[in-house]
């Protein structure tokens, strides 16, 4: 038996029974170990793009993205408003912009 203890997409536990194995799971009840789980998630998926490179870990990420986004109150649309004032605040990543130093 391999044991996880992580936070899982919906459909997992249906997909490991279809392989003919038995998942043992668990509902999170508790917000603030919910959240927990998703910013471990996230250092996860985070990991595994650093290391494969690969767009579909880029999903992953902004799945998990989206669900701390709910888990902390906010609608996708009040996050975007967030993101977007801040890149008309302090700018994007469009430039390619590498600050060398900063000469007092």
């Amino acid at each position: 038996m391999n044991k996880y203890n992580k936070l899982v997409r919906d459909l997992i536990p249906d997909i490991i029974r279809q392989s003919g194995a038995n998942p043992v799971t668990r509902t999170i009840g508790d917000h603030d170990e919910y959240v927990a789980y998703l910013n471990a998630k996230l250092n996860e998926e985070v990991a595994e793009y650093q290391e494969s490179k690969n767009l579909e870990e880029l999903a992953d990420i902004q799945e998990v993205i989206y669900s701390l986004i709910k888990a902390q109150g906010l609608s996708l649309e009040d996050f975007e408003s967030l993101r977007l004032s801040k890149k008309k605040e302090r700018g994007g990543f469009d430039c390619r912009m590498l600050l060398i130093e900063v000469k007092e």
